[in-house]
């Protein structure tokens, strides 16, 4: 069979962890990534198990717990008075890792970001091309040539499309879908927590629900930073994470929150209040053909009332890298990629709306109700948190 050279299109979280899995397995790797130097936006991201285990796999044990908060909980509470609406165990007692392998981490994305690119420079050293921006692939029998916009092509037998929601990958496979505003658009602000009153909240994750509104906070940098996630409905918003907006708005939307609420926002950098639209694309099952393919929010892209979009592009990889390694035809290590990932990954998409209109409810009581009936902490221990990318049986 011989070594296979793999393309990926993208240096996100995605196409980095891809790369990493794929390099470890034995593959020879090119990246490309459009912009001229790798960076992340200052945010938060959560990481379960499901995404951890693939983590500690590629040997970042140690690097992760240098940078990494292990919270607590998941406390979902009324966005005023505070009332405790649902309550998900995670690092209290090490249950997260005792249930499913590994804790729980909250980590900044630059922080995993940087820590994935180096594990890629260590395994693959010459693997990354920046300033390298892809705008087409042909295939034929034997593999795939990709384009860049400054008239470089470059041969592989396979093309994974780590390149985003607006993938130029996801055009050539499954069609020009545009992206579609969800009618809901996110806040995102970190503080240090010097700025912070002490002890303004324990080590947990804190979701305040609302009226077509709610507020995520918890700690990031080993306690450092306190990262705040604001989902509100609206119209048509600008979707860049880069998009900065007056303070005012931000303090308008959460008038009369939670004290929590009010001394984050309060503390904020008015200079840096940055929000952006949330889009999604239409569900597709079939995401490759005989030498290209899809991860991550390239082929299906969520609303983040789960925490698992970045989780979901790790969980790919892996479950990529297995096929890949497994199956000596390419097409058929594809296919068997997509029949693995489809049917989970439409789950996280479905019920991930699903949350989103559950944490907006506008009644209490109903709130209240929901919450009951919905049992997210049972939900996730049963078929989220426990799902294991590096065992999962393939098809």
């Amino acid at each position: 069979m011989g070594r296979r050279k793999i393309l990926v299109a993208g240096a996100g979280i995605g196409g980095l962890t891809a790369a990493a899995c794929l390099a470890r397995r034995g593959f020879e790797v090119e990246i490309f990534e459009q912009a001229p130097q790798l960076g992340e936006v200052g945010a938060g991201i959560q990481t379960s198990a499901n995404a951890v285990k693939v983590l500690y796999d590629l040997g970042l044990r140690d690097r992760l717990e240098q940078v990494a908060v292990k919270p607590k909980a998941y406390e979902f509470r009324r966005f005023d008075t505070g009332e405790l609406l649902h309550y998900v165990p995670l690092n209290a007692d090490d249950q997260h890792e005792r249930k499913h392998g590994t804790p729980y981490y909250h980590l900044h994305r630059v922080d995993i970001h940087s820590i994935l690119a180096d594990r890629v420079r260590e395994l693959a050293p010459s693997a990354l091309h920046l300033d390298a921006r892809v705008t087409d692939f042909q295939e034929s029998e034997n593999g795939v040539d990709l384009s860049l916009a400054d008239g470089r092509t470059f041969r592989g037998d396979v093309l994974v499309g780590a390149d985003g929601i607006k993938s130029v990958i996801r055009n050539k496979i499954v069609g020009d879908s545009q992206p579609r505003y969800t009618g809901q658009a996110a806040w995102r602000v970190t503080v240090p927590v010097e700025r912070l009153p002490a002890n303004l909240m324990d080590r947990v994750v804190t979701v305040f629900c609302g009226p077509k509104n709610h507020a995520v906070i918890y700690y990031l940098r080993s306690g450092k930073v306190l990262n705040f996630v604001g989902c509100h409905e609206r119209d048509w918003e600008e979707e860049s994470w880069t998009s900065r907006r007056p303070w005012e708005e931000l303090r308008s939307d959460y008038a009369g929150w939670h004290p929590i609420v009010q001394s984050v926002i309060d503390a904020a950098d008015r200079n840096e209040c940055f929000r952006w639209a949330l889009n999604s694309r239409p569900a597709v099952s079939q995401w490759s053909t005989a030498h290209a393919t899809l991860l991550g929010d390239a082929v299906h892209p969520t609303l983040p009332y789960m925490a698992q979009g970045a989780v979901m592009a790790i969980e790919d990889s892996a479950v990529l890298a297995r096929c890949l390694a497994g199956t000596p035809s390419v097409a058929d290590a594809l296919d068997r990629y997509q029949q693995a990932r489809a049917e989970r990954t439409a789950r996280i998409v479905r019920e991930s709306t699903e949350h989103g209109n559950l944490f907006h409810i506008v009644n209490a009581e109903e709130m209240r109700r929901a919450f009951r009936e919905k049992d997210i902490a049972r939900s996730r221990a049963e078929w989220l948190y426990c799902y294991d990318p590096l065992k999962v049986p393939l098809p």
